[in-house]
């Protein structure tokens, strides 16, 4: 990829991540809860732990976006895909780690603010992503990326991690470097 393209990627990325992460998991909690805390959700500790939370979902995303910019050659966004399936990272555990994160934040921002309401808006955003990943997500991919998608998703869940990171099979990674 060009220095040029590699800009752009990354600009759009960033772009993207304002519109919509910082919307969905920053602008929509805040005009839900105006951080204003509520008591525990769970326990005392929950103060502690909710910003822990949102550190780890925010470090995440962000390690996520990364990845499409500099190894997919595009964006997240819909309108600016990648020229190449993002496998590496957190995608070897997961193959949806972008909106885990995402509701990490949420969650995290519910535990830390005492929020009831922003919990059952974690539970929507999470019927909201299913239905996306499976009605337009996976088969958009599948067509784009055939054979090397199917073996990706073979290997790899679509929500519920692994601990031990998926590897890709010898010809799928062999078949990936000849087409760079």
């Amino acid at each position: 990829m060009s220095g040029g393209g590699k800009a752009r990627a990354l600009l759009g990325t960033a772009l993207f991540f304002l519109a919509a992460p910082g919307t969905v998991a920053g602008l929509v909690p805040w005009l839900i809860s105006r951080w204003a805390p509520g008591p525990p959700l769970l326990s005392r500790f929950d103060r502690l732990a909710g910003p822990l939370v949102v550190a780890c979902g925010l470090a995440a995303l962000l390690s996520c976006f990364a990845r499409f910019a500099l190894e997919g050659r595009g964006t997240p966004a819909p309108v600016a895909p990648t020229e190449r399936l993002v496998i590496s990272g957190l995608y070897r555990h997961v193959r949806n780690p972008m909106y885990l994160a995402v509701l990490a934040v949420v969650l995290g921002q519910a535990l830390w603010l005492g929020s009831r309401t922003l919990v059952a808006y974690a539970a929507l955003l999470a019927s909201v992503f299913h239905a996306f990943v499976r009605l337009y997500e996976e088969p958009t991919l599948r067509s784009r990326h055939g054979d090397e998608y199917a073996v990706y998703t073979a290997g790899v869940g679509r929500w519920w991690p692994h601990l031990h990171p998926w590897r890709e099979p010898g010809e799928v990674a062999r078949r990936a470097r000849k087409s760079v």
